[in-house]
């Protein structure tokens, strides 16, 4: 799994039609604590918002936590994180 920022939203006009209804946003990677250079564009299962820190699921296990578990889907958002411990 991968924790980061929600960054932005990314807007397509023209997907598969197993995605339509899905918000797609651009999260940026937090390493150690902190944010770096690295971006992933996740499917939204979970209702997050810009600026929100999040749990990204990848692979085939991204698909499990959606509505529609044959969706073209890599990486979704399937948590929001409330606080981060050490």
């Amino acid at each position: 799994m991968i924790i980061g920022r929600v960054y932005g939203s990314v807007v397509s006009t023209s997907k598969n039609p197993k995605l339509v209804g899905y918000k797609l946003l651009l999260v940026q990677h937090i390493e150690n604590g902190a944010l770096v250079d690295k971006y992933i564009t996740a499917v939204d299962a979970v209702g997050a918002g810009i600026g929100e820190d999040v749990i990204i699921a990848t692979g085939s296990a991204a698909r499990l936590g959606l509505d529609t578990p044959d969706a073209p889907v890599d990486a979704a958002i399937v948590g929001i994180l409330d606080e981060k411990q050490a």
